[in-house]
């Protein structure tokens, strides 16, 4: 099955969640609907940023899985930038939004 990871750039936290909170809720997110490899948190250029890799079937459930993630993580904190990649060999490329009657 083919890896994806959603890489978010986190900006403030909302009220009364800790930044340890988050990297295990957006992981959560991820197990509801896929099977999660890996997840971990980086500074890059003083900012938080969130990426957790998953498996899913195809191009469209990796989008459709790393979009409800940041859709789930906005209930703890605000998603500043997100993207969803797909791993092919050793590289990882972009993953686009299928048709808008498949988003959801």
């Amino acid at each position: 099955m083919p890896s994806f990871r959603v890489t978010v750039t986190i900006g403030a936290l909302h009220p009364g969640v800790q930044p340890e909170e988050v990297l295990p809720f957006a992981a959560a997110a991820a197990e509801k609907w896929a099977v999660v490899e890996a997840s971990d948190l980086a500074v890059v250029r003083g900012s938080a940023r969130i990426i957790v890799r998953f498996t899913a079937e195809d191009t469209a459930a990796g989008w459709r899985i790393g979009r409800t993630v940041v859709d789930d993580l906005s209930a703890v904190a605000e998603p500043v930038v997100w993207t969803v990649t797909l791993r092919d060999g050793g590289r990882w490329y972009p993953v686009h939004p299928p048709h808008r009657d498949e988003q959801r």
